[in-house]
């Protein structure tokens, strides 16, 4: 017996200024459900959901939610007027039969304590407390838009893995293929206002989108056909048997009517790079490259060597320091240590997605041409900016609209326009995927690899990622970073293999430490023959202390579980479960640390006794 629908719309209309937005969509949610809600920029995607939300009220069509089930929409930007507090937000989105420990407990394990102001929080942070917002209840059906946006990597994957075991339906919004290839079922493309289902996930989307439109295409050409003949008849003089010629004309002037009234599908971006002469082999030499901010490490000793048509990709937590490493190997920053070595004739590009250069009230034009008349030039050719504006489908009287009232598809493609058109060799890519639809991330991902310069890519999309570049550089603790070749999974492949090495007693970096410590005691390679018999005072030392810390360190964080665990803990006393958490997070992490110090340790004992 199949679930009944915890939520349902039927027959949705809206129009937005006289052109119809939704015309018919229907969705239908059940229990375990797992549905992406794909489409253009400005199909009404997040419209949709809003709709389903009980946020906008259609011109027309019915919404239906199951008295019992509770759901939660998570939108893409979150408001939190009247808030003092993350944690009063997020305990704002609980019912009374609510768990009111579950929001703290994922406000923690998203690296916040609740006490943060919202009003002071970056990006990355404000869209983890939404989350922890919407999750906390464990709603029968959550609507996320956009739950990925300003998250980085980790966090990305800690939402996925949570999604995963959610045993909430989930309706997502999202331009992360990775993303909802891992976790849709089912996918509702929305497209001229219809929304289409397939009973299957993502992954298998496009294939099917393409057979849809390649069949629309072939009846239209069918019907254009017929028209011309019945034109050809009604040229022809219409004389005799009156009825069955009237009968033709209304057929013909209906066929003209469905022709007239068909909504093609929406142009694809035309996407070309404003190309500078070549620059020269060498572009960017680095060697033991150092940078610390407030006493600590950003960048530690790091030496890399890219060559012209090098894909560099940059991975990493939010706050890292992948924008410090860019600067630097650009030139735009100056290293504490270490030197750079830039190559000849470099023409470098920026793609700032944090539009941080943009007035709000800067027209279109004036953003893609500096205020200065109305033309660009593109490859040396001029080309009015009306046309280059259609390139990336903007509609002429866009002209003199002001960017702040622009979606953020619209700023996100504007920001494209600006940096293709400038003559480059060098492209600097600051997350460039950030609200582009799947159609445009496919011609970015083209023009990037026909793209004869050199690029460098800062970017969360696991996808894109594994599509253009060619070695990921990622950050490895305490400063220090280190270039894999291939794409991001490659990376993470590698990665895996070298801990799972190391686990097994094989440290891939033990050749390396041994061979500067054989350095150390000789004073260069090959020298003397002198090699340590036992542990120095200090490591035998370390190593007869370190299991008791360990044990030690471990009995405090399973008190800190139990005690974060006590329900009472939070209303007596606010303070005291901040404490905790943020005393179990350190921990965690110092444990983690001396595990790996003994393991060393252990490790260089076996091997001086074998």
């Amino acid at each position: 017996m199949a679930n009944p629908p915890l939520l349902t719309l039927k027959d949705i209309h809206l129009t937005f200024g006289g052109t119809p937005l939704i015309e018919g969509a229907e969705l239908s949610v059940t229990a375990g459900d797992r549905i992406c809600l794909v489409g253009r920029n400005g199909s009404g995607k997040s419209t949709l959901l809003k709709i389903a939300a009980g946020q906008v009220q259609p011109d027309s069509g019915t919404r239906f939610v199951h008295p019992n089930a509770a759901v939660r929409y998570l939108p893409q930007e979150a408001d939190f007027t009247g808030f003092t507090t993350t944690g009063d937000y997020v305990a704002a989105g609980l019912a009374p039969t609510d768990d009111p420990y579950r929001g703290l407990m994922l406000l923690t394990e998203l690296g916040l304590t609740g006490n943060e102001n919202p009003q002071q929080l970056s990006g990355g942070e404000a869209r983890r407390v939404a989350l922890a917002r919407v999750l906390a209840p464990r709603p029968d059906v959550l609507l996320l838009d956009e739950p990925t946006n300003h998250l980085d990597l980790p966090a990305i994957e800690w939402l996925e893995s949570e999604l995963k075991s959610t045993r909430s339906a989930l309706v997502l919004i999202s331009h992360d293929r990775r993303f909802l290839e891992t976790l849709s079922r089912t996918t509702v493309w929305l497209d001229r206002g219809r929304a289409r289902r397939l009973d299957q996930g993502f992954s298998r989307f496009e294939a099917w989108r393409d057979q849809i439109l390649e069949e629309e295409e072939t009846d239209r050409h069918k019907l254009d056909r017929k028209i011309a003949r019945e034109n050809q008849w009604m040229h022809g003089g219409v004389t005799g048997r009156r009825k069955r010629n009237m009968r033709r004309v209304a057929e013909l002037r209906a066929m003209r009517q469905e022709r007239a009234e068909q909504r093609r599908v929406q142009g694809n971006v035309v996407l070309e790079a404003s190309e500078a002469q070549l620059s020269g082999k060498l572009v960017i030499e680095a060697t033991g490259l150092t940078k610390s901010y407030g006493g600590s490490p950003v960048v530690s000793d790091f030496s890399m060597r890219i060559l012209r048509g090098d894909r560099v990709g940059f991975v990493g937590p939010n706050g890292a320091g992948k924008t410090t490493l860019i600067r630097m190997l650009t030139g735009d920053l100056e290293p504490d240590g270490g030197t750079i070595r830039l190559g000849t004739n470099l023409e470098v590009v920026v793609l700032d997605q944090k539009r941080a250069d943009l007035d709000p009230e800067m027209t279109v034009t004036d953003a893609l041409t500096g205020g200065r008349g109305d033309q660009v030039i593109i490859n040396g050719k001029p080309r009015h900016v009306a046309s280059y504006m259609k390139d990336f489908l903007f509609l002429p009287e866009q002209a003199r609209s002001p960017l702040k009232v622009l979606s953020g598809g619209e700023r996100a493609r504007l920001m494209l326009a600006r940096a293709l058109s400038k003559p480059s060799n060098l492209l600097v890519l600051d997350e460039p995927t950030n609200d582009l639809d799947l159609e445009t991330l496919d011609l970015l991902q083209e023009l990037l690899a026909d793209y004869p310069g050199t690029i460098l890519l800062v970017s969360h999309d696991r996808d894109f990622l594994d599509r253009v570049v060619s070695s990921v550089v990622v950050p490895e603790g305490d400063g220090r970073w280190r270039e894999y070749p291939g794409g991001y999974s490659d990376m993470v492949v590698q990665r895996q293999a070298a801990l799972d090495q190391r686990a097994a007693g094989g440290d891939p970096e033990a050749a390396t430490r041994n061979e500067k410590a054989k350095i150390s005691r000789s004073g260069s390679p090959g020298q003397g023959t002198g090699q340590q018999r036992k542990l120095s005072f200090k490591e035998k030392h370390a190593l007869e202390q370190l299991p008791g810390k360990i044990d030690a360190l471990q009995k405090e964080i399973d008190a800190l579980h139990a005690r974060i665990a006590d329900p009472d803990l939070y209303t007596k006393s606010p303070e005291d479960f901040a404490a905790a958490s943020e005393r179990l997070i350190a921990a965690e992490a110092e444990l983690a640390r001396l595990e790996e110090e003994w393991l060393i340790l252990e490790m260089k004992r076996e091997e001086l006794e074998t």
